[in-house]
């Protein structure tokens, strides 16, 4: 049976960690990337315990298994992890309902992913699902950055309610997507 709730021990986060690498756009083949979608940071254990001093994580658990996963970021975390320094201080220059992005709260979704044998089983949506649930009492929206070519990743974001605020092409020629889930709506 699996469970969604929130991550509250280092053995979920090294779960977070193995599906994480599964799934990781460099280890998958052009045909993977295109029909299963991909994720593209790797962090470190040391990061997702730093995430998760301010926020948890929302999993889905089937057993001792993580079947998915809906990573929370903070503003918090730019400071504890520097390679998202730059991602945050581009939030000050994006502007959503006229306003800087920065001007409002929101949570980062650090990161989602679905293990390959629970896909097509409806846990993205779940776990967005309790993620909303979670936080909508603290935040005005979840925020996150996709790229343009992960088109399932994009499919599904936009069915549960992300819309698209801001398109970049970064250093290395990959365009993203920000995309925001407005909860006060």
């Amino acid at each position: 049976m699996i469970t969604i709730t929130t991550s509250s021990s280092t053995k979920e986060l090294k779960g977070i960690l193995e599906l994480q690498k599964q799934n990781l756009k460099q280890d998958l083949t052009p045909q993977q990337i295109k029909e299963q979608g991909f994720v593209t940071v790797s962090h470190s254990l040391d990061d997702l315990e730093k995430m998760h001093w301010y926020e948890p994580n929302i999993i889905a658990k089937d057993g001792d298994v993580i079947a998915a996963y809906v990573l929370g970021m903070t503003v918090q975390s730019k400071n504890d992890i520097p390679r998202l320094v730059e991602m945050y201080e581009s939030f000050d220059h994006i502007i959503y309902q006229e306003k800087p992005v920065s001007d409002y709260s929101y949570i980062v979704v650090g990161q989602v992913c679905v293990g390959k044998d629970y896909r097509g089983k409806g846990l993205f949506d779940q776990c967005y699902t309790a993620y909303k649930d979670y936080f909508k009492g603290k935040y005005d929206f979840a925020i996150t950055e996709i790229a343009s070519i992960n088109l399932r990743s994009m499919h599904a974001h936009k069915r549960i309610g992300f819309e698209v605020i801001h398109t970049y092409t970064d250093n290395t020629d990959v365009e993203w997507n920000v995309v925001v889930w407005n909860w006060k709506l």
